[in-house]
């Protein structure tokens, strides 16, 4: 893997681009032409024309879709006609379940939800389950949040907001009372004490990727959650079922865009959960971590945003080093902790985290 397109540079994708440029050769394809210099070639033009988006990708040995997640599955389809590697960070299942189908016949990967969470979440999680010979629970839990918040949401759009809205909305996944099962998006809060201060983790769609089905007979209780601040939650019910704006989401991204603009100062918590037995014993593993925003090339960048990008950057690297399958769909729960961290990319987070432990 010599050649990478990495197309839409917002956020996340100019990041990706950035660290991919340290080891390939990447070309950045937008819209827009960037703002700022970069590091990298860069192409303007609209990916929602097809003979462009597939001209441009044959000319790559792999393409990494930093798109919003509804746009993801036509660059998706042009990898999978063109034999090119597909990566995105995409948590909506449909998309995911779309680009499974095509990776049954896929001549390069196809690996979607390469960011945190699906992604980095999911590799932790089964980092710490495959400790055990059996296995009662896993919980895993993953906030970007504000570092001073305010307001009754205590929140700010330095993600997505189609994609926060997204798992706001859509069913989530989870195994109950030993059973696979879908259950309603903001539901299930309960309290979560890091470092002495108390936040709500709440469920939402997308972030156990395949995990479901990987551990499905194997464990009684596996869920995923996302932390906010107190409130957000009850706040989130009233906006989108109360005032119908679930039916609305361009107004209601627009709304809380505007409302809750992206801060500079943010703070990515994550937190992993197993209990079970090894050997005749039980057990409880846990992994608890904070991310916070840091200098990449001289440049200061949001936690989210390098968290999401390493994390996706990473898994390119282990495909292209061999340490992960050439063709296929990848699982992010088949991607070994290790060799994550052993990197160039996945070392950020051993570099730049902050352990903590509940008061």
């Amino acid at each position: 893997m010599k050649k990478i397109a990495v197309i839409g540079l917002g956020k996340v994708g100019s990041l990706v681009a950035t660290l991919l440029s340290d080891q390939f050769h990447v070309t950045g394809i937008d819209q827009y032409k960037p703002v700022e210099e970069v590091s990298y070639e860069t192409i303007q033009g609209d990916i929602h024309d097809r003979s462009f988006l597939i001209s441009q990708i044959k000319k790559q040995d792999a393409v990494v879709s930093c798109l919003p997640y509804n746009v993801n599955l036509p660059v998706a389809e042009a990898a999978y006609e063109c034999g090119t590697h597909y990566f995105d960070l995409t948590e909506d299942v449909p998309t995911t379940n779309a680009i499974r189908e095509m990776a049954k016949s896929s001549k390069g990967v196809m690996a979607p939800q390469c960011g945190l969470a699906p992604g980095y979440i999911g590799i932790i999680g089964a980092s710490l389950y495959n400790k055990f010979t059996k296995l009662r629970d896993v919980e895993l839990r993953v906030g970007a949040l504000p570092l001073y918040p305010n307001g009754l949401l205590g929140y700010s759009f330095t993600w997505s907001p189609a994609g926060v809205i997204n798992e706001y909305i859509n069913d989530a996944e989870v195994i109950h009372n030993g059973s696979r099962k879908f259950v309603p998006s903001l539901d299930g809060v309960e309290m979560i004490n890091i470092g002495g201060q108390e936040f709500e983790a709440f469920t939402t769609s997308g972030g156990l990727a395949t995990m479901c089905e990987t551990l499905e007979g194997k464990v009684d209780t596996l869920n995923y959650k996302t932390i906010r601040y107190r409130g957000h939650a009850k706040l989130m019910r009233f906006l989108l079922y109360e005032l119908i704006l679930k039916d609305e989401r361009e107004k209601i991204e627009k709304i809380l865009t505007e409302a809750k603009p992206a801060v500079k100062e943010d703070v990515v918590y994550v937190y992993a959960a197993v209990e079970g037995w090894k050997g005749e014993q039980i057990f409880r593993e846990e992994f608890y971590s904070a991310y916070h925003p840091i200098s990449i090339h001289g440049k200061e960048w949001r936690a989210i945003s390098w968290t999401t990008a390493a994390s996706l950057v990473a898994v390119i690297e282990m495909v292209s080093n061999g340490s992960l399958p050439q063709s296929g769909f990848i699982k992010q729960e088949e991607i070994k902790l290790d060799a994550f961290y052993k990197t160039k990319t996945g070392q950020l987070f051993l570099n730049n985290a902050t352990t903590f432990k509940n008061a």
